[in-house]
């Protein structure tokens, strides 16, 4: 056993996943321990109802308190880890322990995305630690790697599935051929989807995870308001069986690219081709597909929530946070030099993949041509069925900017001879 003086922890919170913190803590002490070079003393837990029971949680009782800012100032806490989420009263905490000098780890993804920057800001002042590899895709090691591994590199673009819930709801459309409803009720049965799913199935928490991937892929500081966002309610059992005749599949993609003085943030739905390595991405997994110009292309996959999976990517950052406190140095501090701007989600390249009901009678096709045509937008493909009194078109176009192909639609939903636009959805990665 070392004889190093111990490391001392303050964690905030202590439910799914703040519990299996502690019991790692726990089991795997003398291992933390090896690798570190000196103990982990848990000091004290943060939480709401001390006196709640919690099973077997390896624990003394008496490490529990309601007073978090008091926890966060003992002079004995090395390291503060916080596993509760939201924005305040986070925030406050997470900012007088970085001032504090103290090492700091959170999986607090929607604090990050809105407000990363002045919590960098304090762990500078305070020469402090700040690590949260936790706030994005659970136990898959990412952000080491974009933070650390990578920057040598210049990264062009990151691709990724990043919630699991909604992954679950689309591979379950995909391959069972279900509507939207049945399938998020099959998720919610099984506890991939919370009672109320808004921030998974609209896009929210993977809005917050893409600005945490851009701001570490390009340097540059995004915020979840920079991010266009699009969820995935409006995906039907239709579109699925169209991506399907065309070789694809729909997911709930969040796509950051850089360009030569600006990046694109953006989550919607999107087809994929079959081919492409995030199409078989299944159940409720994350992938992320990263390029770069001299590594080339990367994927990251894994289990992207839970528990214990997000539990190991905490204790990954306690180990590196204690290492430096043995040692006396500090994590790499935030690389924002390249301070890109933020291009708005008109000005990115894509394609649609358009669905219209339209009147079956001649120059029907013509009159939709012409107004791609207006728009400067190329058709890449067009498929028509029809019966006697009507027709379904639909429609692949080339790459366009985003703006060009919505007043495309915009266009086409003034037509007479438009009955309904069935579908818009976005096609990525060469689909089609």
């Amino acid at each position: 056993m070392s004889s190093a003086k111990p490391i001392r922890l303050a964690l905030l919170g202590c439910g799914t996943v703040g519990t299996e913190v502690v019991r790692l803590l726990h089991d795997q002490a003398d291992d933390l321990t090896a690798r570190i070079g000196a103990p982990l003393e848990l000091v004290g837990i943060a939480v709401r109802r001390p006196g709640r029971q919690r099973g077997d949680l390896p624990v003394d009782p008496e490490l529990f308190t309601t007073d978090a800012l008091g926890l966060i100032k003992r002079d004995d806490v090395d390291v503060v880890i916080e596993v509760v989420g939201g924005i305040e009263p986070a925030r406050t905490w997470l900012t007088e322990a970085l001032r504090a000098g103290k090492s700091v780890i959170t999986a607090n993804k929607a604090l990050l995305a809105e407000d990363g920057g002045a919590l960098h800001d304090a762990a500078a002042e305070g020469n402090a630690d700040l690590y949260y590899e936790a706030s994005v895709a659970g136990a898959i090691p990412l952000l080491r790697p974009l933070r650390e591994s990578l920057h040598g590199d210049r990264v062009t673009a990151v691709t990724g599935i990043v919630n699991g819930t909604t992954n679950f709801i689309l591979s379950s459309m995909a391959s069972t051929g279900a509507g939207f409803n049945e399938a998020l009720e099959e998720a919610t049965e099984l506890g991939y989807a919370e009672a109320d799913p808004t921030a998974d199935v609209e896009g929210f928490d993977a809005a917050a995870k893409a600005a945490i991937l851009a701001s570490l892929a390009f340097h540059t500081r995004v915020t979840a308001a920079d991010v266009f966002r699009e969820g995935m309610t409006g995906v039907t059992a239709g579109d699925m069986a169209s991506a399907k005749e065309m070789g694809c599949t729909i997911k709930l993609l969040c796509i950051a690219q850089r360009g030569a003085d600006s990046v694109s943030v953006r989550v919607h739905p999107a087809m994929i081709p079959l081919t492409h390595p995030l199409a078989g991405v299944g159940d409720a997994f994350n992938a992320v597909f990263v390029e770069t110009e001299a590594a080339g292309p990367l994927m990251f996959y894994g289990r992207g929530a839970g528990g214990r999976p997000t539990a190991s990517a905490v204790l990954g950052d306690i180990v590196a946070a204690a290492r430096n406190k043995l040692t006396g140095t500090r994590a790499p501090s935030e690389s924002n030099y390249a301070k890109l701007a933020v291009r708005p989600i008109g000005e990115s390249l894509t394609r649609y993949h358009i669905s219209l009901d339209v009147a079956e009678r001649p120059g029907v096709l013509a009159s939709v041509a012409g107004v791609f045509a207006d728009h400067e937008v190329s058709i890449a493909t067009v498929r028509q069925s029809g019966r006697e009194d009507d027709a379904k078109l639909v429609i692949v176009t080339h790459s366009a900017p985003d703006a060009a192909l919505a007043a495309t639609v915009e266009a086409l939903s003034r037509l007479d001879i438009v009955r309904s636009i069935a579908s818009v959805l976005r096609v990525e990665g060469g689909a089609g």
